[in-house]
């Protein structure tokens, strides 16, 4: 690296950009960017193309936050009020180690944005108390970081909101929601997250947990499932499935937009052929496929 006495001018800049690497491993997110759209899987995993913060998604990120540290607290003080008064404070560390999360709200209207923000995460935080009750949980997992190797070599990782341990052992997975219940159509989309989660406790743990549970803040809804072997099984074979079709997308170069309903909300249109722009250049080496055929390099 040049020294500050030699700079070459755009250097720090350079050192500061996303180096690209071949994918080593999948979460749900990720296998889910896949399946909606590969280019947007690359444009996130390879490119690392940046993306403008979204108010919900923030939203989403603060309640979980409130939520997670309201369980510091004795059982008795987990009250709505009491999750309601770490809305600002948690807001505050947020903004702390995000500073970009500032532009969200016009500077001109003296915080009238924020305040009703805030107000929203608040009301979210209080309708939690309608569907679960604190005083009577005690997890053994907040924010918990799972990872697991597949005798294939996959690596499977994800962050579980919460876990709860019954006296009699069995297991349940939690995960915040703070948008609206699926209508029951799309139940099973919703719940891929959930039986990926499930997937690699049972791989880690050898304990197939009892329930799966999404709660809804949005729309006020619980949806749950227990899952057995046979499901567990099924998503295993769909994400090795799904992981060879990263792997060919990544040797090729070949990332295909699928354009759905959703491109609306897209950040990355101006460089998406579907809507006339030209992704960057590739940044990986194409791995031409008699290579691959013939046992040539291997992914690192």
């Amino acid at each position: 690296m040049t020294t500050s006495s030699g700079a070459v001018p755009g250097a720090a800049e350079a050192d500061a950009a996303p180096v690209a690497v071949r994918p080593s491993s999948l979460s749900p997110s990720r296998a889910s960017d896949f399946m909606q759209c590969p280019l947007l899987y690359r444009f996130r995993v390879i490119d690392k193309l940046p993306e403008k913060p979204s108010a919900a998604a923030t939203r989403g990120t603060l309640v979980h936050a409130v939520l997670e540290r309201l369980f510091d607290h004795p059982a008795d003080e987990r009250t709505a009020p009491r999750a309601k008064a770490l809305v600002p404070g948690q807001w505050d560390r947020l903004l702390e180690s995000r500073p970009e999360l500032a532009q969200l709200f016009p500077e001109d209207d003296g915080g009238a944005g924020l305040a009703r923000w805030l107000t929203e995460a608040e009301a979210l935080v209080e309708r939690w108390f309608t569907l679960e009750d604190p005083t009577r949980l005690e997890p053994v997992e907040r924010e918990f970081f799972v990872e697991a190797e597949l005798e294939s070599g996959l690596r499977l990782r994800g962050i579980i909101d919460r876990v709860d341990v019954a006296p009699t052992g069995e297991v349940r997975i939690v995960d915040y929601k703070t948008g609206k219940a699926p209508r029951p159509e799309y139940a099973e989309g919703a719940l891929f997250q959930m039986k990926f989660y499930a997937l690699v406790v049972w791989r880690l743990k050898r304990v197939v947990p009892r329930r799966l549970q999404l709660v809804y803040l949005g729309s006020g809804d619980v949806l749950t499932y227990d899952p057995v072997i046979a499901d567990l099984e099924r998503v295993e074979r769909k994400l090795h499935a799904l992981w060879e079709a990263i792997k060919e997308a990544t040797e090729s170069g070949d990332w295909r937009p699928r354009p759905t309903k959703l491109c609306g909300w897209c950040d990355h249109q101006a460089v998406c052929p579907e809507f006339g722009g030209t992704p960057p250049a590739y940044p990986l080496t194409i791995i031409p496929r008699s290579d691959v055929a013939g046992g040539g390099p291997e992914e690192s």
